[in-house]
C-alpha cells in the first residue's frame, strides 16, 4: 500500500477486473458479518482503487503506522511515503498463493491479519486480506505504538485510538480465515481445483526438499554426485503394479531427489529424464491397460513435460502419472475382485452344508487358492475358515429357534463334521452351547450378516453398525 498527501494511492486509476469487483461486493457482506476490515489487492499486490476510501479510514489498522511512524518512512524523489508493513503483506500473500490456502500472520503492533488468494483462469488474480482484531493485550499494543511514533501520541490518546479494536482468540481468527478461503474459492473464475493444486504442489516440494536434504547429508561437498538410481525405477514399477500409491510416491521422491541433486543447474537434462520416466511408467502392463489409452496418456504427459517451466511443474506431472496409474490398477482390481468374490459367494451359499475346501472355492472364483485367500482376507477382514464358521453358526442359530430338529441333524445340515465340533464352534461364536441357546429362545449371534460379501464389504458393515 502507498499513500500520497496523507492518503493511500490506488494501484491505478483504471477500473479493476470483474473478478475483483465481485470480490469487493462479497467482502462487503463478509465485513458486516464478521466486523473485519477488508483489503482487496490485485495481482501486483496493490489495493484496488474501489476500496481507497475504506483503507484510508481509521478502520484500516495499517493507517496508524503509515500516519504516525514518519521517522521510519522512506521517501523517494517524488515525496511518496512507503507503507512500512507493505513487504510483510506482500510476503504473506505470496505464502498464501504458494500453499493455495489461507495464511494468518501478526504485525509488529500485535494486530492479526489473514489472507487468501483469488485465481482467474488458474492464474493468480489477487488476494483478500482481513484485519481489525488484536492478538495481544491493548496495553502491549499501545506501548509498542508509543515507541514507534516516538512519543507523538500519549498513552491515553493511543488507548482511545486502539480501544475500538477488539481482542480475538486464535480460534476466531482461524474461523474467519477459513471462511475467507471459502469466499476466495467461490470468487475464483474457471479455476476449479486451483487452490487444491497449489497446496498439493507445495506439499510435494516439501517432501522432495526433505529427500534432497537427506541426500546432501550422505554426500560430502566435493564427493562424486550420486548416479541416477535405475534400480528405483524397477521398484517404482513394482509398486504401481500393486496399486501402492504411497510407496510409489516415496520411491518417485527418491528418484527425483537423486536426479535434481546431480543436475541442479541443467533443467533441460532433467526434462529429458522426466520424459523417459513418463514413457517407462506408461508402458506398465497388466489387465485393464488398453494400448490406445496408454498411447494417448503417454502423448499427453510428454507434451505437459515439454511445456513445463520449472522443477515444480515436472514434479507435479510425474506425481500425477504415479497417482493415475496406481489408481487405475486399484480401480481394475476392485472390479475384478468384486466379480470373483461374487462367484465365490454363490458357490459357498450352494455348498456350505457340506465340507468345502479353499481350493474348491478359489476355483469357483477363477483365482488360485493362495491369491484368493489373500484377497478374501483383504476384502473381508477375516480369513475364509472364520467366515465359514460364522456363516454356519448363524444358520444353525436360526434352525435352533425355528425348527424342532435335533442338534445332530442341525450340525449335519449346516456343514459341521459332527455334533461335538458343532457345539464347540457354536459356543465360541455365541458364547453358550447350542442347547442353552435353544432353551433361552435365542439371541443374535453376530453383528455381521451371515451372507453377502464384495469388494466394499467392510465399508458396508461399518456403515450399518454406525462405526
Amino acid at each position: 500500500m502507498k499513500r500520497k498527501h496523507g492518503t493511500i494511492a490506488a494501484s491505478n486509476q483504471n477500473r479493476s477486473s470483474p473478478v475483483l469487483l465481485k470480490a469487493r461486493s462479497l467482502m462487503d457482506v463478509y465485513s458486516r458479518a464478521t466486523g473485519a476490515c477488508i483489503c482487496i489487492n490485485d495481482h501486483n499486490s496493490m489495493p484496488i482503487p474501489e476500496i481507497a476510501d475504506e483503507i484510508n479510514s481509521e478502520k484500516n489498522v495499517c493507517h496508524f503506522c503509515i500516519k504516525y511512524r514518519g521517522h521510519a518512512e522512506e521517501k523517494n524523489g517524488r515525496g511518496i511515503c512507503a507503507n512500512p508493513c507493505g513487504k510483510m503483506h506482500c510476503n504473506a500473500v505470496k505464502e498464501a498463493h504458494r500453499f493455495g490456502g489461507s495464511y494468518i500472520y501478526t504485525c509488529e503492533l500485535g494486530f492479526m491479519f489473514w489472507t487468501s488468494p483469488i485465481y482467474f483462469d488458474k492464474q493468480f488474480a489477487g488476494a483478500l486480506i482481513g484485519s481489525g482484531f488484536l492478538g495481544t493485550d491493548i496495553g502491549e499494543t499501545c506501548a509498542r505504538m508509543h515507541n514507534i511514533c516516538g512519543g507523538a501520541l500519549s498513552e491515553a490518546e493511543l488507548k482511545l485510538m486502539f480501544g475500538r479494536f477488539k481482542q480475538a482468540e486464535p480460534r476466531k481468527i482461524k474461523a474467519m480465515a477459513e471462511l475467507m478461503l471459502i469466499c476466495a474459492k467461490t470468487l475464483s473464475v474457471r479455476s476449479e481445483g486451483c487452490h487444491a493444486a497449489m497446496r498439493r504442489r507445495a506439499e510435494q516440494q516439501a517432501e522432495l526438499s526433505a529427500k534432497i536434504g537427506d541426500m546432501k547429508d550422505q554426500y560430502h561437498p566435493g564427493s562424486p554426485r550420486p548416479e541416477y538410481p535405475l534400480d528405483k525405477e524397477r521398484q517404482l514399477l513394482e509398486a504401481l503394479r500393486r496399486g501402492d500409491i504411497e510407496s510409489g510416491r516415496q520411491i518417485l521422491n527418491e528418484i527425483l531427489a537423486a536426479l535434481f541433486s546431480a543436475n541442479s543447474d541443467q533443467f533441460k537434462h532433467i526434462q529429458y529424464r522426466a520424459m523417459e520416466l513418463a514413457v517407462l511408467l506408461n508402458r506398465i502392463d497388466g489387465p485393464g491397460f488398453l494400448a490406445k489409452t496408454v498411447l494417448e496418456a503417454n502423448n499427453r504427459y510428454i507434451k505437459s513435460i515439454q511445456e513445463a517451466n520449472d522443477i515444480e511443474d515436472l514434479t507435479d506431472i510425474l506425481y500425477q502419472i504415479v497417482d493415475n496409474i496406481a489408481g487405475q490398477v486399484n480401480s481394475f482390481q476392485g472390479i475384478h475382485h468384486a466379480s470373483a468374490l461374487k462367484k465365490a459367494e454363490r458357490f459357498i451359499m450352494e455348498n456350505f452344508a457340506r465340507k468345502i475346501s479353499l481350493e474348491e472355492i478359489a476355483k469357483a472364483s477363477g483365482f488360485s487358492a493362495p491369491y484368493f485367500s489373500t484377497i478374501f482376507k483383504d476384502e473381508m477382514g477375516e480369513n475364509l475358515s472364520s467366515y465359514l464358521n460364522r456363516l454356519r453358526v448363524e444358520r444353525s442359530a436360526f434352525m435352533l429357534t425355528d425348527t424342532d430338529l435335533s442338534l445332530g441333524k442341525i450340525a449335519w445340515a449346516c456343514g459341521f463334521e459332527d455334533q461335538s465340533w458343532f457345539s464347540k464352534i457354536f459356543k465360541l461364536y455365541a458364547g453358550m452351547s447350542p442347547g442353552k441357546y435353544r432353551n433361552q429362545g435365542g439371541k443374535p449371534v453376530s453383528k455381521n450378516p451371515p451372507i453377502g460379501f464384495s469388494a466394499n464389504y467392510r465399508k458396508v458393515i461399518e456403515k450399518t453398525q454406525g462405526r
